[in-house]
């Protein structure tokens, strides 16, 4: 897809914290820092990994304007803004639109189940209309996580009733299937479609969608910009396996506490490894484990912070 505002890499990015489970705004910056300039075109900031849940309104306002006072680009941010509440879904709208970003990742609103799509369609025109013009709306299908989806009729009455805001979709599902139909029957409307699943980037960039946007590429972001680079053949095809490979060692332990294993070992820094509840730090069996799985994919160390670890030592 030609012209997607965040078409290409996008990393779900972590959110390091402080011993007293505050946001630690620098070390964030310096992550971000290093994954545009290892081939990420664009920040997903406070998604499911970046453990929005676990953060309050004001924290998560407070982490928006911190990176961006501390340099990274706004027009390279795509916050999550979706909450329960749709107070605090405007609010958090409206402020990421006046900080500069071009778009936000919008879950549907989860805690009650089994909404119909009639429910959905007047929740996404009240905050629509609440918000007002000036930035983007990215869907975030995560039925898993949500329990909430997004069917293609409901996508197709909102692009509809809101063409000039609503703009593309995340999909976590990990069903291919469900990610192509959404690009054969929208993306010739415009309508952006990033996988949440490394393994597919160079499918649903075959196909017509616009990338990628996963908890992997915080580590494994290198890879993900050769594919969208280079789309075919053998180098295309090699950072593909990769991808693939390196999701697989993110998936043999607990997705965020494992992730944040794998950056702490690669700085050499152990502060990253600190993490809200009710998620807990690795095992030191599972330390082990993913620590070697990485390793095994041939993605460690990586790429500007090997010096970093070996330095710690």
């Amino acid at each position: 897809m030609k012209d997607a505002l965040y078409g290409g890499v996008n990393a779900a990015v972590l959110t390091p914290m402080h011993a007293d489970l505050t946001p630690d705004i620098a070390r964030m910056a310096d992550h971000a820092r290093w994954l545009l300039a290892n081939g990420c075109t664009g920040l997903g900031l406070l998604g499911t990994t970046g453990e929005a849940a676990s953060f309050g309104l004001h924290e998560r306002r407070a982490i928006l304007e911190g990176l961006i006072a501390a340099g990274i680009p706004a027009a390279k941010l795509m916050p999550g803004t979706g909450c329960a509440s749709l107070g605090d879904t405007v609010e958090l709208t409206r402020h990421a639109r006046d900080m500069g970003c071009p778009g936000v990742l919008m879950l549907p609103p989860f805690y009650y189940k089994a909404p119909s799509d009639d429910g959905l369609f007047a929740y996404f025109s009240a905050v629509i209309e609440r918000v007002g013009p000036g930035i983007k709306i990215y869907l975030y299908h995560f039925p898993q996580q949500s329990a909430v989806p997004f069917s293609l009729d409901l996508i197709d009455r909102l692009l509809t009733a809101f063409p000039d805001t609503i703009k593309g979709v995340k999909d976590s599902s990990g069903d291919y299937a469900n990610m192509l139909a959404m690009v054969e029957r929208f993306a010739a409307r415009g309508f952006e479609v990033y996988t949440g699943s490394d393994e597919y980037l160079q499918q649903i960039l075959a196909a017509g969608g616009a990338g990628c946007i996963t908890a992997a590429s915080n580590a494994n972001c290198q890879y993900g910009g050769i594919v969208y680079a280079k789309r075919t053949g053998p180098e295309a095809d090699a950072a593909q396996a990769k991808m693939t490979a390196t999701r697989r060692a993110a998936t043999s332990v607990p997705l965020i506490p494992g992730l944040r294993q794998v950056i702490a070992h690669a700085r050499g820094d152990d502060a990253w490894l600190t993490i809200r509840p009710p998620h807990l730090p690795l095992s030191a069996e599972q330390a082990k484990t993913v620590i070697a799985a990485w390793e095994a994919a041939g993605a460690l160390p990586l790429p500007g912070l090997d010096g970093l670890a070996k330095a710690a030592e």
